[in-house]
């Protein structure tokens, strides 16, 4: 089966298990919105909460707001993106499909060094250990050949960028003979800038209303709010502020699922330090938020670290870490050396001074700030992308699973009688209730045991309890591991501490 295949069977599940619903859609739907289930959002709030304590509970310099979605609008003059935030647009005259040209050009340079990895992959098939890839990779014809091809690529893409030279970027992609997905032709339009900001208006009645934006991102609270937390908080440089919110942005092509929404969350800390060091705090944060993602358990060779071509209008460093989704490597964090452009320029537009006070130094300066910020819709996709399972059984039925970590699962487990009588109900139930007092549970006595068990994999459960009529004698219940499958007889009184124990990350 092949990754688009896997992508579709991935969506229809959330569907099917109560994780995503297409938003309104007794009403055909809107496009590129959607709502979580009551699984989804069980997982969502997990994994906020995960991020939440690594960055605010295990750091004393960080703490955090909930900024309002509503700004002054002077804000997002002054933050540049009523300037600036917009993406290159182009479409297609047969298709009348609509792309953004970066995109475009950026999954061209991806299979060029999709070529370039599976001449590497051939050759360490073909060699075995005595394979020396840095000797093949700076030898080989055809790896240097197209190595040299993405090069003379990125290089015009990066100065197109930088130089804001749109006929430049469509030239590129008329050179490099990209055709629309969807017609097959290279009949496209010119290159213009498309922005992405929602706007609305403020005030009860039209004539006296002011426009203003729902925001684009969560940093502008951030920025903002930045001397009330410092004086309040008696903050130190260097000091983090975090923050977890929705943002909207109206993009050109919403598509693969929820990794690219007009809607979406975002998870956000912008850390503030001393001029001179944001380097250095630009690598501490890149380690380490790879190392927080790596802590879910999936494989290493899923990251990777992607430098950006072009640098945003406020940044001196940006690097994203990738995961690689159904559909390829995509962003999943992006970690940004702001300098002191933010806080800057409000202290322009505002008139107000937002510096801090060095003791040691004596002097007052506006701090740099180096920003983490990950996308929650996303890192919940890379979740349930790489926990989906089909396995074949033993018997050649096939089992639907999410093996997702347990510590994160939506449903951390499921309280199941054999049967609706001789009192293993009432037992159930006094389990449940103490249970359901520190962990996420679910009672369920309706089918066959074997039905249930399926039904609790394909949501995710790490853990299932089974009451039958040996618990009536020696209060003891089995647990069933999701993973697995194994099964092992406990005590009821060691349910708590075995569970804590087994989802502990």
């Amino acid at each position: 089966m092949n990754q688009e295949d896997i992508f579709k069977k991935i969506i229809s599940h959330c569907k099917e298990y109560g994780f995503i619903f297409p938003s309104s859609e007794i009403y055909d739907g809107l496009s590129a919105v959607y709502d979580y289930g009551q699984y989804g959002v069980e997982l969502k709030n997990n994994l906020r909460q995960y991020w939440w304590k690594a960055m605010v509970q295990l750091h004393e310099n960080i703490v955090g707001i909930d900024a309002a979605i509503f700004m002054h609008p002077t804000t997002w003059k002054a933050s540049g993106h009523i300037d600036a935030f917009s993406d290159p647009l182009i479409d297609n005259k047969d298709s009348k499909k609509r792309y953004r040209a970066d995109v475009l050009i950026e999954e061209h340079m991806a299979k060029i060094e999709e070529k370039i990895n599976k001449e590497v992959e051939k050759a360490k098939l073909k060699f075995g250990d005595a394979f020396d890839e840095a000797q093949f990779r700076a030898t080989n014809a055809r790896v240097l050949e197209n190595a040299q091809k993405l090069k003379l690529i990125e290089d015009r893409f990066a100065l197109a960028l930088n130089e804001n030279n749109l006929d430049e970027v469509k030239q590129i992609i008329i050179d490099c003979e990209i055709v629309c997905p969807v017609s097959g032709s290279k009949n496209w339009t010119d290159v213009r800038q498309f922005n992405l900001m929602f706007s609305t208006q403020l005030g009860a009645v039209a004539e006296e209303s002011g426009t203003i934006y729902l925001r684009p991102e969560t940093a502008q609270g951030i920025f903002v709010n930045y001397l009330n937390v410092q004086k309040t908080g008696r903050m130190k440089i260097p000091f983090g502020i975090a923050q977890t919110g929705k943002a909207f942005r109206n993009e050109i092509v919403a598509r693969q699922f929820i990794f690219r929404m007009r809607e979406f969350e975002q998870m956000e800390m912008q850390f503030f330090v001393k001029p001179g060091t944001e380097m250095q705090w630009y690598e501490y944060w890149k380690n380490t938020r790879m190392e927080w993602h790596q802590k879910l358990g999936f494989p290493k060779a899923k990251y990777r670290f992607h430098d950006h071509i072009k640098l945003a209008h406020y940044a001196n460093a940006a690097s994203d870490i990738e995961f690689e989704f159904p559909f390829g490597f995509k962003e999943l964090e992006g970690i940004h050396s702001r300098t002191d452009f933010d806080l800057k320029s409000h202290e322009k537009y505002s008139g107000k001074k937002l510096q801090f006070f060095d003791p040691e130094e004596n002097q007052n300066y506006v701090p740099y700030v180096v920003e983490t910020s990950v996308g929650l819709d996303r890192l919940f996709l890379a979740v349930i992308a790489q926990s989906y399972l089909e396995e074949t059984l033993e018997d050649g039925s096939i089992r639907t699973v999410l093996k997702i970590p347990a510590f994160v699962a939506p449903i951390k487990l499921a309280i199941l009688p054999l049967m609706k009588k001789d009192g293993l109900p009432e037992v159930a139930r006094k389990i449940f209730a103490d249970l359901s007092q520190t962990f996420m549970c679910q009672y369920d006595e309706k089918d066959a045991i074997g039905k249930r068990y399926r039904r609790q994999d394909a949501i995710g459960t790490p853990f299932c309890i089974t009451i039958d009529h040996q618990s009536l004698q020696d209060q003891t219940v089995t647990i069933r591991h999701r993973d697995s499958m194994a099964q092992e007889r406990v005590s009821i009184t060691d349910l708590e501490n075995l569970l804590l124990k087994g989802l502990k990350n």
